[in-house]
């Protein structure tokens, strides 16, 4: 019996960012299937529409509807609020980070720029995330590090 990939989901508007996640995801010992949105109202009709995928990987910063607006949705939707969603941002703020928990997010990663750190933590969130019984940590292990 061979495993099935696990289904990841990216919703990133940048390019380059969307691109250097893909090949981070490639180099990766994992089964994967991934699919990619680059703005927030084409997440929640590919949401809307599709089986859902077994990790989300949301950017904050998108146009049309940004990721702190997808993810009250998400979580208040009764066919979406058990998605798991890795928020992926560039940016930190504490902050922002403690309302992005309280908000529902299960992880919170800020994108690496070195590419070995990138394949690291991806790897990382998937093994965290795709754990028989996965429950969201805590507020200590929400922001992960590689």
């Amino acid at each position: 019996m061979t495993a099935s990939p696990i289904r990841l989901l990216l919703a990133d508007d940048d390019l380059d960012d969307s691109t250097f996640f893909r090949d981070a995801l490639a180099d990766l010992p994992v089964m994967a299937h991934l699919e990619t949105v680059y703005d927030g109202v084409e997440l929640m009709h590919y949401l809307s529409k599709n089986s859902l995928p077994d990790l989300l990987f949301l950017d904050l910063n998108m146009p049309r509807k940004n990721g702190f607006e997808c993810l009250a949705e998400i979580k208040s939707e009764d066919g979406l609020k058990e998605l798991p969603v890795i928020i992926f941002s560039t940016s930190f703020n504490p902050e922002v980070v403690d309302s992005l928990y309280d908000g529902g997010a299960h992880f919170y990663i800020r994108k690496p720029g070195d590419f070995s750190k990138l394949r690291a933590i991806i790897h990382k969130a998937i093994r965290l995330g795709s754990e028989k019984n996965f429950r969201r940590p805590g507020r200590e292990g929400f922001v992960l590090q590689d």
